[in-house]
């Protein structure tokens, strides 16, 4: 029996201009209502997606976000983490060595910034993302010595399919790699994916994958898709990821 909704927000859940649609909030909050599980399951930060949160009325004590792709789970009402993944700064060098020797832009993001590196090509992930999420110039050696959730390279989708066909084997191997947007490429922990923060998520609420419906579009969504009992890839999903689920 299904008891949990799994949703991606860009271009599953949101609109064109961001926005949930009425139609769409009012079938979510009557699902809550009759004690269905609705979790939003995003690559970004929770501060980027409060407001739908928000909208959603996802404040009970056991509503739960998925964040950063999978990487952290967060109780919404306390704000509490219930599971992080990461990697430490030395973890992201040699995508960012890859990043310097290719001309290529690449910010690095904590669990509550983004680090837009300055010794780098200028990044426009900033202005793609148009999120509420703070920005800081740094370069790749200045950042602290702390956890980091993923690595972010932005740039046209033909220039991202280009870099993606001429990777070198070392960087695939160390990293999970997805395509959250066309022109959003994201470097993540291996271990990192929407599937496995769902499974942690699943396991706090005494649930598994055959109560789990998911619904998504993009790469980053492929994993949650296909562990799912019902996996909903939207109309608007490219063929390559129809034919993965």
């Amino acid at each position: 029996m299904i008891k949990l909704i799994a949703l991606d927000l860009d271009n599953t859940l949101l609109n064109s201009n961001k926005n949930i649609s009425e139609r769409n909030e009012k079938v979510l909050k009557e699902l809550h209502a009759n004690g269905i599980k609705v979790v939003l399951c995003t690559g970004r930060p929770i501060n980027a997606v409060w407001r739908y949160v928000e909208q959603l009325d996802l404040l009970g004590p056991n509503d739960y976000t998925v964040t950063f792709n999978g990487g952290m789970v967060i109780k919404n009402a306390t704000k509490e983490v219930l599971f992080q993944d990461s990697l430490k700064l030395k973890g992201f060098k040699l995508i960012h060595d890859f990043a310097k020797a290719n001309n290529l832009p690449l910010d690095v993001l904590d669990f509550k910034q983004v680090y837009s590196l300055t010794d780098l090509v200028k990044s426009d992930y900033k202005e793609v993302l148009n999120a509420n999420l703070k920005f800081v110039n740094a370069k790749f050696e200045e950042l602290p010595n702390q956890k980091y959730s993923k690595a972010i390279m932005s740039a046209s989708a033909e220039k991202l399919d280009s870099v993606r066909s001429t990777m070198p084997d070392d960087i695939k191997n160390n990293y999970h790699i997805v395509r959250s947007q066309p022109q959003i490429m994201e470097f993540l922990k291996p271990s990192v994916n929407k599937a496995n923060g769902l499974e942690h998520l699943l396991r706090k609420l005494d649930l598994d994958f055959n109560n789990l419906m998911t619904f998504g579009d993009a790469e980053n969504d492929i994993e949650m898709l296909q562990a799912a009992k019902l996996g909903v890839v939207m109309d608007n999903a490219k063929d390559n990821i129809k034919k993965n689920r």
